[in-house]
C-alpha cells in the first residue's frame, strides 16, 4: 500500500517543473498568508523569492546552502547600491552600466555563477521599481533591501530543506531529460534513412544537429547534478544506478551518433528494397524505448521492454538476409556497411535495455567537475573572456550600454514609474540579434495579452483576498513556462504585475505605462544588439570550426589508442568525447542561430550547410570507430591503421592551425599543407587489405570515410581562413 501510494506520489512530481512550482507556490503562499494585509511589505517579499527562485540551481543541500548565502551577499549588495545612489542619478547611471557589464562577465566563470549573476541584476532591478514605487524618501535606506533579500532566504530556506528531503528528485529528473533527448535524437537521426530520391538531406542534418546539441546540453546538466551528489565514499544504491545510467546515456550517444556510411548513398543502392525502411522503424522504436526507460527513471519505477525495438530489428535482419540474392550486384562494401549498421542497432538496443549494468565494466567512472576552484580560478576565467573575440564579452558590453541607455530615456520621457524599461532591456538583450528579435516578439506579445487578462481579472474579481490569490496563481504560472513558452511566461508575470500593484494603488494605471515601458525597453535592447559590436559570425565561425577540428582529433587518437589496449571508457577517453561532441554542438548552435539571423550574420547558406554536413560526417565516423572499440587481433596491419589514425588527427589539426592563424605555417608541422594526406600513395591500399577479421575491415572502411572527408574539410577550412572578418 505504502509503495503503491510513494509510486502515486512520484508521477504526480514527475513533471519537469513541478516541484520549482510547489516551492515557489508554498513560499509566495506562505507570504500572502502572513503580510496579506501589508501589501507593499507582500510585494517586495515575493520579488525577492521570484528572484530566489531565479537563481536556483540544482545542486545538493550542502551546495545549496553555500550557493545561497553567496546569492544573498549579491543580492544584500546590489540592493543596498542602488539605496544608496538611487537619488544620484549621473553616478546611479555608471554604476549601473558597470555593474551590468561586471555581472554578465563573472558569469563566464561557470553556469552557476551566470544564473546567480543574473538574478543579482533582476533583483536590482526589482529595487528600483520597489523605490519607485514605494518612495525612495519616505522609507529607512535598509527597508527595501532587507524585505527583498528576506523574501529570497525564506525561498532558500524552502528549497535547501526540500533538497535534503528528496535527494533523488532532480537527479531522476536530470536523466530523465538525457533519454528523452536521447529518443528525439534517434527519432530524427531515422527521417534520414528514408530511401527518397529528394529527400531534403540538408534540413533533416539540420534538425538532428539541433537535437545533437539538446543531448549534449541534457549530458552536461546531469553530470553536474550527478557530482553535486557523488563523494569519495561509495555512493548509495540509488545513485550508484543513476551514475551507471549517466555512463551508459554516453554510450548510446556514442552508438547513436555513428555514421557507417552515407545513408543518401546507401538509399539509393537498396532504393528497391525495404531494408532502408527497416532502419528507419528499428531507429524509431529504439527511440520510444528511450522514451519509456526516461518516463521510468522520472518516476522510480522498473524499465520494462516492450519489445518492439527487438522485433523491429529481426525484421531488418531478416532483410538484411535476403540482399544477397535480392541485391546481388550491389558493392561488396555497400552490402558490408548495411550489416555493420545492422549490428550496431541490435548493440544499441542491448544497451538501452541494460542500460543499469552496461558500465558495470567500467572501472574509472570519476566525472569531471568543471566547476571553478577557488577565487582565482573565477577571475581567471573571467579575464580570459575580456576579449572582443569573446561572445560573452560583446554581450556584457551591450547590456551594460544597453541599461545605460534605458536609463536616459527613462529619466527623459517617463522619470517616475519608468524603470520597467530597464526589466525589459536586461530581459529582452540576448547574445545575439535573432535571439533579442524573438524575445522582443515574445515580450510584446505576452505583455499585451497579459495586460488584457490582468485588466479582465481586475474588473472580474475586484475583492482584495481573490486578486492576493490570483497573484500566487500567475506566479506559480510565471516559473512554470519560463523555460518553454516564454511568451505565457510574459504574459503571467504581467498579471502578477497588474495584481500585485493594485493592492498599493491603482493597477489600472499601470496598462499604458507598462505597455509602452515594454516597446521602449525592447528597442533599446534591439538598438544595442544590432549596433554595438554586431555578432562577428565569419570570426566566430572560424574559430569554432577550429576548435571543432582540434576535438575530433583529440577524440580520434583517444580511439586509436583504445584499438591497441582494448576498450575502457575512462576518464581521459570520456572527456575526449564530450569536448568532441561539444565542440559539435556549439559549432552547429551557431550556424543555426546565423542561418535564422538575416541581419547578423554574413555567412552564405549554402556554404553553412555544407559545413554543418560536414562536421556531422565527421563526428559520425568517428563515433562509429569509438562504438566498436576493442583490441586489434595481432597482424602486421596494425601499424599501418594506427598510423593512419595519427596523420588524420594530425591533419585536422593542421586546418585548425590554419584557420586560427588565417594560413600561417605552424612552427610544430613545417611543410605540410592543410588537407595534404602523409600516407603516401600506399597508405589506402595498406588500409583495405583484408585480414580475415572484421574488427580490421570495418577501421580501414571508417579510415577510408574519414580520409574521404578530408579535403572537403581542408577547402571549408582555406575558404574561412582566407575571408575577412
Amino acid at each position: 500500500m505504502f509503495a503503491r501510494l510513494m509510486q502515486s506520489l512520484r508521477r504526480l512530481s514527475a513533471p519537469e517543473r513541478f516541484a520549482d512550482s510547489l516551492r515557489v507556490l508554498l513560499a509566495m503562499g506562505s507570504v500572502m498568508l502572513v503580510t496579506g494585509n501589508q501589501p507593499h511589505v507582500m510585494i517586495a517579499l515575493q520579488l525577492g523569492v521570484i528572484a530566489a527562485a531565479l537563481a536556483e540551481t540544482d545542486d545538493g543541500w550542502k551546495q545549496r546552502l553555500a550557493a545561497l548565502v553567496g546569492t544573498l551577499v549579491c543580492f544584500t549588495v546590489a540592493a543596498f547600491a542602488v539605496e544608496l545612489l538611487f537619488n544620484l542619478h549621473w553616478l546611479f547611471a555608471l554604476v549601473l552600466a558597470v555593474g551590468s557589464f561586471a555581472l554578465v562577465m563573472l558569469g563566464a566563470a561557470s553556469s552557476r555563477y551566470a544564473t546567480i549573476t543574473n538574478a543579482t541584476l533582476l533583483l536590482a532591478v526589482y529595487t528600483m521599481i520597489g523605490m519607485d514605487q514605494h518612495g525612495a524618501a519616505q522609507n529607512p535606506i535598509w527597508r527595501e533591501p532587507l524585505l527583498l533579500v528576506a523574501g529570497a532566504a525564506w525561498y532558500g530556506v524552502l528549497a535547501i530543506a526540500w533538497s535534503a528531503l528528496f535527494v533523488q528528485h532532480p537527479v531522476r529528473l536530470a536523466l530523465g531529460r538525457v533519454y528523452d533527448a536521447l529518443a528525439g535524437y534517434m527519432q530524427a537521426k531515422a527521417q534520414l534513412f528514408e530511401p527518397l530520391r529528394d529527400l531534403p538531406v540538408a534540413e533533416r542534418r539540420a534538425e538532428l544537429a539541433q537535437q545533437n546539441a539538446a543531448v549534449v546540453d541534457a549530458l552536461n546538466s546531469c553530470r553536474l547534478v550527478l557530482i553535486d551528489r557523488l563523494d569519495r565514499r561509495r555512493p548509495r544504491a540509488s545513485l550508484e544506478r543513476a551514475l551507471q545510467l549517466y555512463l551508459a546515456a554516453q554510450d548510446i550517444h556514442e552508438r547513436a551518433s555513428s555514421s557507417h556510411y552515407p545513408y543518401q548513398t546507401l538509399a539509393q543502392a537498396f532504393f528497391h528494397s525495404d531494408v532502408m525502411f527497416r532502419c528507419q522503424r528499428a531507429m524509431q522504436q529504439l527511440a520510444a524505448s528511450c522514451r519509456d526507460r526516461a518516463e521510468a527513471v522520472r518516476v522510480g519505477a522498473d524499465y520494462h521492454d516492450s519489445g518492439h525495438a527487438e522485433a523491429a530489428i529481426a525484421d531488418l535482419r531478416e532483410a538484411l538476409a535476403q540482399l544477397s540474392y535480392t541485391h546481388a550486384e550491389a558493392p561488396h562494401d555497400l552490402r558490408l556497411a548495411l550489416q555493420r549498421l545492422g549490428q550496431n542497432l541490435t548493440r544499441l538496443n542491448s544497451a538501452i535495455q541494460g542500460a543499469e549494468k552496461a558500465s558495470a565494466e567500467t572501472a574509472d567512472r570519476a566525472l569531471q567537475n568543471p566547476s571553478p576552484r577557488g577565487p582565482r580560478e573565477v577571475l581567471r576565467r573571467t579575464f580570459m573572456q575580456m576579449t572582443p573575440t569573446s561572445t560573452r564579452f560583446r554581450h556584457a558590453l551591450r547590456l551594460g550600454l544597453a541599461m545605460l541607455a534605458g536609463y536616459g530615456l527613462l529619466r527623459l520621457v517617463h522619470p517616475d514609474q519608468g524603470y520597467w524599461i530597464l526589466l525589459t532591456v536586461m530581459l529582452v538583450c540576448q547574445p545575439n540579434f535573432g535571439a533579442t528579435r524573438t524575445r522582443l516578439v515574445q515580450r510584446v506579445t505576452g505583455t499585451v495579452a497579459g495586460l488584457l487578462a490582468g485588466w479582465a481579472l481586475l474588473k472580474l474579481f475586484p475583492a482584495e483576498h481573490m486578486q492576493l490569490a490570483l497573484t500566487v496563481a500567475v506566479g506559480v504560472l510565471f516559473f512554470v513556462a519560463r523555460y518553454r513558452q516564454y511568451l505565457l511566461a510574459s504574459a503571467a508575470v504581467t498579471v502578477f504585475v497588474l495584481l500585485a500593484f493594485n493592492q498599493i494603488g491603482n493597477g489600472f494605471d499601470l496598462i499604458l505605462p507598462r505597455f509602452l515601458d515594454t516597446v521602449l525597453g525592447g528597442v533599446v535592447a534591439v538598438a544595442a544588439t544590432f549596433l554595438v559590436l554586431p555578432d562577428w559570425r565569419e570570426r566566430e565561425l572560424r574559430l569554432l570550426f577550429a576548435e571543432t577540428l582540434d576535438a575530433d582529433a583529440r577524440y580520434l587518437r583517444q580511439i586509436v589508442t583504445q584499438y591497441t589496449t582494448g576498450k575502457r571508457d575512462d576518464l581521459a577517453y570520456r572527456v575526449a568525447r564530450r569536448d568532441a561532441h561539444n565542440a559539435d554542438a556549439t559549432l552547429s548552435g551557431h550556424l543555426t542561430s546565423a542561418l535564422a539571423d538575416p541581419f547578423g550574420q554574413r555567412i552564405e547558406p549554402e556554404r553553412a550547410l555544407r559545413l554543418l554536413a560536414a562536421c556531422q560526417e565527421l563526428i559520425g565516423h568517428l563515433s562509429t570507430l569509438g562504438a566498436h572499440r576493442q583490441n586489434l587481433p595481432d597482424h602486421g596491419l596494425n601499424a599501418a591503421l594506427i598510423d593512419n589514425g595519427e596523420a588524420i588527427a594530425q591533419q585536422l589539426q593542421t586546418m585548425a592551425h590554419t584557420l586560427r592563424t588565417r594560413g600561417l605555417p605552424d612552427p610544430a608541422h613545417r611543410g605540410e599543407a592543410p588537407g595534404q594526406a602523409p600516407l603516401g600513395d600506399d597508405g589506402p591500399m595498406l588500409v583495405e587489405q583484408d585480414t580475415g577479421e572484421e574488427v580490421h575491415r570495418l577501421v580501414a572502411a571508417q579510415m577510408r570515410l574519414l580520409q574521404s572527408q578530408l579535403p572537403t574539410l581542408a577547402a571549408l577550412s582555406a575558404t574561412l581562413a582566407q575571408r575577412r572578418d
